[in-house]
């Protein structure tokens, strides 16, 4: 599945994990906040991007939906930026969004664009055409759309990034996870983490352990969301290594994780709809986001 290349292995934990795991659990279980993160808010960005078209590089639906996070965030009391960041004979339009003047200690980011051809579609006729990309881009800006307006101002300081031209690898011309290399290359801010989120609003949520990813961030963010009962989407246990767009801040040198769910059987195809994507689903990942900054520690 997703993008790229990835290797099933790993079916348990390393042991170390296993205990970081329980070590976030018993300080985060005394320290929980209650969940304001409207899952169904979350679904109508879902639907209002998609709605805009195929947000496809250059397309008057990329540029709507530029607009749309731009006035979201506004609505929500962050700041704005759309930086166009040249790279390989394209320009990323990355947006990167703030809240206050103190220096962003967590990056969190989602891609934004879709895939040009539905390459993975069954049908042949279908893979001339470009993605909807509700699940595919749409479900991890929601997320993050929805963070912009339930963090509480009091949380640990983070910076929004809604990523650009990630998802047209093994197409001519292109490759993936260009916007990220692109901001990574010429970012200014130093975060101690990085979250990336992609592919979270499946109705049948399975969000494995991703192997590149730094396993202490790992450990708390699914034991958080264990401790929200959220276990069975959060699965504690290594499946995938995948090429997303945490890896160039990796490369960087930052710690970094990836929370995705590869199990999509839409992918690429003109069937990753909003029908295919779940408020619930939305609402798990937001939330265990949500409780997992304002417990985060320095």
């Amino acid at each position: 599945m997703k993008r790229k290349r990835y290797l099933l292995s790993l079916l348990a934990i390393d042991g170390l994990l296993i205990l970081s795991i329980f070590a976030w659990n018993f300080w985060a279980n005394a320290n929980i906040k209650s969940n304001t993160f409207d899952g169904q808010r979350a679904l109508k960005d879902v639907v209002t991007q998609v709605s805009f078209g195929p947000r496809t590089p250059g397309s008057d639906a990329h540029k709507q939906t530029i607009l749309y996070i731009q006035r979201e965030l506004q609505r929500s009391g962050w700041l704005s930026q759309v930086l166009e960041q040249p790279i390989n004979g394209h320009t990323a339009y990355n947006i990167l969004a703030t809240r206050n003047t103190q220096a962003p200690i967590v990056l969190l980011g989602a891609h934004y664009d879709s895939r040009l051809l539905a390459d993975n579609d069954p049908s042949q006729v279908n893979q001339s055409q470009p993605v909807p990309g509700a699940n595919d881009g749409a479900s991890g800006v929601a997320v993050l759309l929805e963070l912009a307006r339930s963090l509480p101002a009091n949380s640990t300081p983070c910076a929004l990034l809604f990523i650009d031209l990630e998802d047209n690898g093994r197409l001519p011309g292109w490759d993936w996870i260009q916007g990220s290399k692109a901001f990574a290359a010429a970012m200014t801010i130093n975060p101690q983490a990085v979250l990336i989120v992609d592919m979270i609003g499946d109705e049948d949520l399975n969000i494995y352990m991703e192997q590149n990813s730094d396993p202490e961030l790992t450990a708390q963010i699914w034991g958080t969301a264990k401790n929200l009962g959220y276990e069975g989407a959060f699965i504690p246990e290594y499946k995938h290594r995948v090429l997303d767009d945490h890896i160039p801040f990796i490369e960087k040198g930052l710690r970094a994780v990836d929370i995705i769910d590869l199990d999509y059987k839409y992918w690429h195809t003109t069937q990753d709809t909003p029908d295919k994507v779940s408020a619930k689903s939305l609402e798990i990942v937001g939330s265990t986001l949500l409780n997992w900054l304002q417990n985060y520690k320095q």
